[in-house]
Parts: structure tokens; sequence; C-alpha cells
């Protein structure tokens, strides 16, 4: 029987990618949305995983679904948080709610889905957690204190949960993406990417979302059961950690 790999923010960008990958390697995947259900369902018409609604900053909302989602398929052997959002802003015209946004979703969004998988992967004695973080996580990033705050908690959650899942046959990584070449990213001024991104990346492209999606892939697999608490970056070499 197929392992059931669940992905947030998986129908679209970079999640999307995830969600195609792990069901190319043999996965019976869920992809979470939270609200664009015009994109969700042209997902789910052109690749035939199933889309579940619900948003991962309330932790009943994530409860329900993950629920929903082990009814329907079994329970979650791989579950990968992708789910993010932005409000950028310097941090003089930051307002609490767009601190209490990013934070409630990127970060405690993390711990929203990963508490109601973690007792069934522990009495299984196998799991994966894979979060994705991002190179603003390890290295900051202006106007964004609070999405560079969150990012940045990611990782050290995954490395205190790495801890407590190792004798339990759960790893807990996280990948650190830089500019991966997404839809958000390709509508970024031309100029802007071709004068001040692109020149900033050693390897002198953006990233493409299978390259993230094929990290997640060995990260889930059998093969990958002696790497935990790692962070993986995925940036082309733009920052060196």
């Amino acid at each position: 029987m197929a392992k059931v790999a669940l992905v947030t923010g998986g129908s679209r960008g970079i999640g999307a990618a995830i969600s195609i990958a792990l069901k190319d390697a043999g996965y019976a995947v869920a992809a979470n949305y939270a609200g664009n259900d015009e994109a969700a369902e042209k997902f789910r018409a052109g690749t035939g995983i199933p889309v579940y609604k619900w948003s991962v900053a309330d932790y009943d909302s994530c409860a329900a679904g993950i629920a929903r989602v082990e009814t329907d398929l079994g329970p979650v052997a791989v579950l990968v948080n992708n789910a993010g959002i932005t409000r950028d802003a310097m941090f003089h015209k930051m307002t609490p709610q767009q601190w209490r946004e990013v934070i409630d979703t990127n970060l405690s969004g993390v711990f929203n889905m990963t508490h109601p998988v973690w007792s069934g992967m522990r009495e299984r004695k196998f799991g994966r957690v894979i979060t994705i973080s991002s190179i603003n996580g390890q290295k900051g990033q202006a106007g964004q204190a609070n999405y560079s705050a969150a990012k940045a908690g990611d990782i050290g959650f995954s490395k205190a949960l790495a801890q407590e899942g190792a004798r339990a046959g759960i790893t807990v990584n996280t990948i650190c993406p830089g500019y991966i070449g997404t839809e958000m990213v390709r509508a970024v001024d031309e100029k802007v990417l071709n004068e001040r991104i692109i020149p900033q990346i050693p390897v002198g492209r953006l990233g493409e979302p299978d390259e993230v999606a094929r990290c997640v892939v060995f990260l889930a697999s059998d093969e990958a059961g002696f790497i935990t608490g790692s962070t993986i970056s995925v940036n082309g070499g733009q920052y060196l950690a």
C-alpha cells in the first residue's frame, strides 16, 4: 500500500511541484490549499491529486482536515509543511496584523499541522516531516522581519523535533529555497530580476520548483533515514550556511 504524503500549499508553485513529484515517486498524495478554489480545481483536474481546503493558521481546522485525509487515503506518513504567506513591510511601518498573519501561517501553521500527525507517526515507528523554510530564514531580509522570523523559527522547530522523533523512526528536516522561478517570482519586473536578483546568485539563474521537489522526495524516502535535523539550502550558492 502506498504511503500517504500530505503537502500544505500543495496546489500551486513549489507546493504543486512537490505534490506531483511525490505522486510520481509512488506516494498517495493529498494537497492542502487555503483559498484559491479555481487554481486548486485546475490542479486536481490536471493531476488527479485530491485537494483539501483549510487554513493552516487554525489548529482545529488542521486537525479536522488531517482527519479527512486519513479517512480518505490512510494515515499520513509524510508531511510537507510548505504553506506560507508574505506581508512585507519595513519594520517601522509593519503593523501587528502583518506580523501576526505571517507568524500564524508560516510558523504556528507548522505546529498546527505537525502536532496532529505526530502521535500516529510515533505509534507506527515511521514518519517524515519536511518543512520548506527560506534563504531569508537563514540570512534575514530587510522588509521581512515577520517572514524571516517565522522561517528561522521553522528551522529551530525542526532541529528540536528531530531529536524527539529520532528513536521513533521519524526524521524531521528543513529545506531553504532561494529565488525559485515560480509564477510569483517570474512576475517581478524583468529589469529587477536581471539586474538586482540574478546577479546575486552564483549559478546565474533562478532555481526551478522541481529542484526543490527532488530534495523533498529524497528526504521522504527510506534511503534518507539517517538524515534528520538537517537544513538543506537550495539557493544556487547565494547564501552558504
